[in-house]
C-alpha cells in the first residue's frame, strides 16, 4: 500500500506537453508558442510521488531530461496522434494532457520546398481532430486532466471556460490558465464545477494537481 509521501505509487500516469507541429511544406511548420514547462513540471512532480510516468514531449526549446520518467518524443500532430493510441492500449491510470495541440492544419500540405520568392501564400485550413477526444473512447477508466488557456481568466470564467470539456471529451479535471509576461493564474476544477484550487505559478498549479491526482486515484 502507498505510504504518505508516495500516494501515486505504481498508478500510470501519462502526461503531454509541448507544441504541436503541422506542415505547410516539406520544409515549413505552422507551430505555437508552448514552452511545455508546465507538462515537465508536473511529469517530474508525478514521478517524485511514486507515479509511473511516460511524458509525451513535442518540440521544445529546452527537453526534459529524467531517468525517472520514460520519455517518448514527437513533433507532429499525427505523431502525438499515433503515440496517444499507442499508450492508451494498456493500462493508464490517468493522462494529463498538457500539450498545446494545433487546431488546424493545411488541407493539403504542398509537396517539395516552397519558393521563397513568392511575393504572397494563401494557406486554406481546416480544423485537427480533437485528440483528447480519444482518451476516454479508448480507455474508459482513464482519469483525464484536460487543459483550457484563455487569455482574460477569473474564477468565475474560469468555470465556464470548462463546461465544454467536461461534458464533450469527459474529463474529470481541467486545469483553466491564463499565462502572460506578467503573471501566471490558474484553477483545478472537477466536474461538478468546483474550483479545487486557485494558483498564482505553474509550481503551485503542478503541485495541487499532483496532490489532487493522490487523493483521486
Amino acid at each position: 500500500m502507498a505510504g504518505a509521501g508516495y500516494p501515486l505509487k505504481n498508478k500510470r500516469v501519462v502526461v503531454t506537453c509541448g507544441p504541436t507541429w503541422v506542415p505547410i511544406d516539406m520544409a515549413r511548420v505552422i507551430s505555437n508558442t508552448s514552452t511545455g514547462a508546465l507538462g515537465q513540471r508536473i511529469a517530474l512532480d508525478c514521478a517524485k510521488v511514486g507515479a509511473q510516468v511516460t511524458l509525451l514531449e513535442g518540440p521544445v526549446a529546452r527537453p526534459l531530461v529524467s531517468r525517472s520518467i520514460r520519455i517518448l518524443k514527437f513533433l507532429f500532430f499525427e505523431e502525438l496522434q499515433r503515440l496517444l493510441r499507442q499508450e492508451l492500449q494498456g493500462k493508464v491510470d490517468a493522462l494529463i494532457h498538457a500539450a498545446a495541440v494545433a487546431d488546424y492544419k493545411l488541407r493539403r500540405p504542398f509537396g517539395g520546398k516552397l519558393a521563397s520568392e513568392k511575393k504572397g501564400l494563401t494557406l486554406k485550413l481546416i480544423a485537427t481532430p480533437k485528440l483528447i477526444s480519444l482518451v476516454k473512447r479508448l480507455n474508459p477508466s482513464t482519469f483525464l486532466v484536460g487543459f483550457k488557456l484563455e487569455p482574460q481568466l477569473t474564477r468565475s470564467s474560469a468555470g465556464r471556460k470548462a463546461v465544454s470539456l467536461f461534458r464533450e471529451v469527459g474529463c474529470d479535471l481541467v486545469v483553466a490558465n491564463q499565462s502572460d509576461s506578467q503573471r501566471y493564474k490558474g484553477y483545478i476544477i472537477d466536474n461538478t464545477v468546483t474550483v479545487l484550487a486557485d494558483v498564482d505559478s505553474r509550481e503551485q498549479l503542478s503541485a495541487k494537481l499532483v496532490r489532487i491526482l493522490g487523493e483521486r486515484l
